[in-house]
């Protein structure tokens, strides 16, 4: 706050009296200035001190009190200030007072600004240093003293009261004044942004630690994003260094991109690049001295953003990617200087750009070298940054291509576009990211009796028929697979045959045995046990070593149930079918051979399928060009898999069931018959079923009379005697062996406690007491008793 007044001796001393209240330790509460005279009530760490300063001369401190102030309390201050002699003095802390400073209130009124002739100009400042405190001496801002950050009240100035007066905001009066005394700590309410943290620095100031990318008081402000390669053009940014680094380097940065090469970073001097990173299989590469080279584990093209760091300190790099360590090397010591150059998303030359995987694609934010920002677009907040020489086709803001403008989605495939890339919506018979696999078995390119299988580039219709090669086929045939299904013991499922080649694979007493001859050299491989079980079989030969001219072969039986078998000799592969070969399923040839009696299911030479069917038979024609085709158009090959009908008639007698096992039956009996064919009557009582009991047997069945004492089918369980014992209510079953006993209670009798106790009657005869016993009394005969219905004797 500034008053000015009109003085008639400048030497007339000033009487000022105030209350403040504070935390901080320095601050300037109050200036006086009368010509060349400027008098200073300031706080030097927590104490009241009064300082003078007149014309051209130094400060000069004039008194300082001994008590703490920066207590956050209300101290009151008495002040003279005048040319000749000033003092201050306090009066009060929290209301303990030394004197008493009350008189009459008169507010203070401002002087004219027209100066009264005879008089002098007094300038008073509050709370603040006046813009002329230096006696228009030139001085450092920074040498200015601090201002006070507190409350004043009961503001006196020769017993008049100054009060705050409503002023325009760029009035030169009073600046940040506000009514009220509040200490409530600003970061209660939470004016850190953007997840920024608050830190409370005393009396209603804080300070907010910003989360990259954000900046600012507030951390409202986010660096602006740099966006290269925008519609694939080449784009870059220069920047020239202006200091020297200290002797660890830290470069960091967000980056976002979904290409996996591209230059990201180079630093440079007039000789060398003694620092590179770039992207390599959407990995960060660094290379320190065109020489030690660092590789980041985890990928960073996934069009996500990701703090990427390297740290050059003395002679180790250090390479981290959101805060996570990738690894590190040992290096040259480095150091950057004042003129070298750094280029970010690629280089001038593009032939120099494509060593590093062209230019980068994506995005660049927050871009540091240590500290120091590297700013392509300079956001509002003043951040210390290196100098900006070259900005070619580098846009604001992490745009994205629209990569669905060239419709990239096929087969009429719906494209939906997302950051650098898209993601096609593929109709049900499509798969793919482009939809480019036409799931052809979802259009029913088949007939009814057979199953559509995909490959790669069409499909294939699979049933059980005979097969035989096209002739077009350019791939190695190191392979057969085939899946069968029979009981024969002798049989051939597949022979094929050029000049002296040949391949056989036939079940030799229930084996099976693979015999090839080609190159000069034959080998044969024999499966470990017999497989002529009327089960379903897959059997896979290869070559052991697909790399070499000849190698042996091994045969795998149903994947890894059984141990494989490996020839002891070696042969070549089976190419000698590509061309000229032909190929029968089910025996040597058509006319020749133990033809097999069975079934065989997917048959495969080199990974290509066998076709079932011929090409007219096909809703749709095979579009794969590597195929093998059926020859023999006139046969009619049958469809489903079925053995002989071995229940019809059905051969189990007495009402057996019969149970085709292809090629094979199984009677299940009635229980009172038994062998092959349900044809033998059954002994129930064979096996001695009843446990504690005498079997008979029964048609159907059997039956077990039980020994006393057991109960059950088997008379295998002990009977509870109790159980349904007759004893009647309250009374106690005793178990014994085979029978029981009752327990009477006092007021029962009988074998099963079934009669009423009746009472005794106790008699006194001439010579002897005698008892009538069951409710008889005392007759006048000695020893005898008048007894009751239904008992008699002589008690």
């Amino acid at each position: 706050m500034y008053i000015e007044t009109q003085l008639l001796d400048p030497e007339a001393p000033l009487h000022v009296t105030f209350s403040f209240k504070t935390d901080r330790e320095v601050g300037t509460l109050l200036q006086r200035r009368v010509d060349d005279l400027l008098l200073s009530i300031e706080l030097l760490n927590g104490h009241l001190c009064l300082c003078s300063l007149r014309g051209q001369g130094s400060s000069t401190l004039v008194q300082e009190l001994p008590e703490y102030l920066s207590n956050n309390k209300w101290h009151t201050v008495e002040a003279s200030l005048g040319g000749v002699v000033s003092l201050i003095r306090l009066l009060c802390t929290e209301g303990s007072c030394t004197g008493d400073s009350s008189a009459e209130v008169q507010l203070l009124e401002q002087a004219s600004a027209l100066p009264v002739p005879g008089t002098v100009r007094q300038s008073l400042f509050i709370g603040a240093v006046g813009g002329s405190w230096g006696l228009d001496r030139a001085v450092d801002e920074a040498d200015y003293p601090p201002a006070f950050l507190g409350c004043f009240r009961d503001v006196f100035v020769d017993s008049h009261l100054v009060l705050p007066v409503i002023v325009p905001e760029d009035s030169d009066i009073q600046a940040n004044i506000n009514v009220g005394c509040s200490d409530k700590d600003k970061c209660d309410n939470s004016p850190c942004q953007n997840r920024g943290r608050c830190v409370s620095k005393g009396w209603r100031s804080y300070m907010c630690e910003c989360h990259r990318p954000y900046e600012g008081n507030n951390c409202a402000e986010e660096y602006i994003t740099a966006r290269f390669g925008n519609k694939d053009l080449e784009s870059y940014a220069v920047f020239s260094l202006d200091d020297d680094a200290s002797d660890t380097l830290t470069i960091s940065m967000f980056i976002r991109t979904r290409q996996s090469s591209g230059l990201l970073f180079i630093l440079a001097n007039g000789t060398s690049q003694y620092l590179r990173l770039w992207l390599e299989e959407g990995r960060v590469k660094v290379q320190v001295n065109n020489f030690e080279t660092l590789v980041g584990r985890a990928t960073v093209s996934d069009g996500h953003f990701h703090l990427v760091t390297v740290k050059l300190e003395g002679t180790a790099a250090t390479l981290l990617q959101s805060a996570q360590d990738q690894g590190s090397m040992p290096i040259r010591h480095i150091r950057a200087h004042p003129g070298d150059l750094v280029f970010i998303g690629g280089l001038p030359d593009s032939r120099a750009s494509r060593s590093f995987g062209g230019y980068f694609k994506g995005c660049v934010q927050d871009l540091r070298i240590n500290s120091k920002r590297l700013q392509f677009y300079p956001i509002a907040t003043p951040v210390e940054s290196y100098n900006l020489e070259q900005l070619i086709n580098v846009e604001q803001r992490c745009s994205s291509d629209n990569a669905c403008a060239v419709n990239p989605c096929l087969n009429g495939g719906v494209c939906y576009s997302m950051w650098d890339d898209f993601i096609c919506n593929c109709p049900p018979n499509t798969a793919g990211q482009r939809c480019e696999e036409v799931k052809w078995c979802e259009l029913s390119p088949c007939p009814t009796s057979s199953l559509c299988q995909p490959r790669s580039q069409g499909f294939e219709c699979n049933s059980i028929l005979q097969y035989r090669s096209n002739g077009k086929i350019r791939r190695n045939l190191t392979s057969v697979f085939l899946s069968f299904r029979t009981r024969q013991s002798t049989a051939t499922l597949l022979h094929a045959q050029r000049d002296t080649h040949y391949l056989t694979i036939s079940l030799q007493d229930s084996h099976l045995v693979m015999e090839i001859q080609a190159r000069d050299d034959k080998l044969t491989v024999q499966s470990q046990g017999p497989i002529s079980d009327g089960e379903w079989h897959t059997v896979a030969f290869s070559m052991e070593n697909k790399t070499l001219t000849t190698s042996r072969w091994i045969m795998a039986v149903d994947g890894s149930q059984k141990e494989p078998s490996i020839s002891k000799t070696a042969a070549g592969d089976l190419n000698f079918l590509r061309e000229g070969a032909d190929i029968f399923l089910g025996g040597l040839s058509l006319d020749a051979g133990v033809k097999l009696s069975g079934c065989l299911g997917t048959v495969e030479i080199g990974g290509l399928l066998l076709p079932f069917h011929l090409d007219m038979e096909l809703n749709l024609p095979r579009p794969q060009e590597e195929q093998f085709t059926r020859i023999n158009s006139n046969s009619a090959p049958q469809y489903g898999c079925w053995g002989t009908s071995v229940c019809a008639p059905n051969p189990c007698q007495n009402q057996g069931v019969c149970k085709d096992l292809f090629d094979l039956h199984h009677c299940t009996c009635p229980s009172e018959w038994t062998g092959p064919l349900c044809q033998d009557s059954a002994d129930s009582c064979a096996s001695s079923p009843c446990i504690y009991g005498n079997c008979t047997n029964l048609p159907g069945g059997f039956r077990c009379v039980c020994e006393l004492g057991y109960s059950g089918e088997q008379c295998e369980e002990e009977v509870d005697m109790c159980e349904n014992s007759n004893c009647s209510y309250g009374a106690t079953c005793l178990k014994g062996f085979q029978t029981y006993t009752c327990l009477c209670p006092q007021n029962l009798t009988g074998l099963y406690c079934e009669l009423p106790l009746l009472p005794v009657s106790t008699c006194m005869g001439t010579r002897w007491k005698y008892s009538c016993f069951n409710g008889g009394n005392c007759s006048e005969t000695d020893n005898t008793c008048y007894c009751l219905p239904g008992f008699t004797g002589q008690w």
